[in-house]
């Protein structure tokens, strides 16, 4: 249960749902006027907080740094939109229709359950603002209040890069010499210096005599060599972009008497 003296500690906090989901930023409390007991809390929900969604404070509790609430994240998001009147009033059709949307009756404390008898309300919730109600009995005082806008940042996917290796083939070539032997017939004529050679056989024969010829061919062989590492590495840019919204604010008009006419003016 949270308190008066809590509601300081829940402004402007992130605000969790019971499986630890982050449903967005507190940024009103409602108390009962009656009981002074906080009854509601306003959460901005949405991509830059441009939804407020009511969810009962009553069983909410303070953890670490943030409100905790015993609703699934998009229950509270769907919850029914309501209007707050000037006065930072919660009128009773309005806090009916969020008493119908989470089941809850009111039978002198805010408890969980069917709706049933007249479930009616004493009184209707106030708007406070660091911890004070908004017109309290006794009080001369008037709060004004003005909403702020508070700008905050997800991180989003925008895509994939990937590295994939496949497989091409290419035609190359290389010129090499090749040697290779050929067959010339040389005749010589019968000298002194080469007459023992040439009587050295028998005088008319038959005879052959071969020669083997021999030639280079190219041999092709391959080898496998790593020429680069490639990665893939991510760089943060920052850019700048503005955001433009709308955010409300209160003003105080009095009617003063005309000290020398006594009729009423307005200043």
């Amino acid at each position: 249960m949270i308190n008066r003296t809590q509601i300081p500690a829940v402004l402007d906090h992130p605000v969790y749902d019971a499986t630890g989901d982050k449903i967005g930023e507190a940024k009103h409390v409602f108390v009962d006027d009656v009981t002074g007991r906080p009854d509601w809390v306003s959460v901005r929900t949405g991509f830059f907080g441009t939804s407020e969604s009511f969810v009962p404070i009553h069983d909410a509790a303070l953890v670490e740094d943030h409100l905790e609430v015993p609703y699934p994240k998009g229950k509270v998001k769907d919850a029914p939109n309501v209007d707050v009147d000037a006065g930072g009033h919660l009128s009773a059709a309005e806090e009916r229709r969020l008493y119908d949307y989470y089941g809850l009756r009111w039978d002198g404390t805010l408890g969980r359950g069917d709706l049933s008898g007249d479930g009616g309300r004493a009184g209707t919730g106030t708007a406070a603002a660091a911890g004070t109600a908004g017109t309290r009995a006794g009080d001369d005082a008037m709060t004004r209040s003005e909403e702020e806008m508070h700008v905050g940042v997800e991180q989003r996917e925008t895509g994939k890069a990937r590295l994939r290796k496949y497989i091409v083939t290419e035609e190359v070539q290389q010129t090499i010499p090749l040697r290779h032997e050929e067959v010339t017939l040389e005749r010589e004529p019968v000298t002194e210096a080469n007459r023992d050679a040439a009587l050295s056989g028998p005088e008319i024969s038959e005879s052959e005599h071969e020669v083997t010829l021999h030639a280079e061919q190219p041999v092709v062989g391959k080898e496998t060599k790593p020429v680069e590492r490639v990665r893939l590495r991510t760089d943060e840019v920052t850019d700048e972009e503005t955001v433009r919204g709308q955010v409300r604010k209160e003003r105080i008009e009095a009617d003063l008497p005309d000290k020398e006419t006594g009729k009423d003016r307005d200043r």
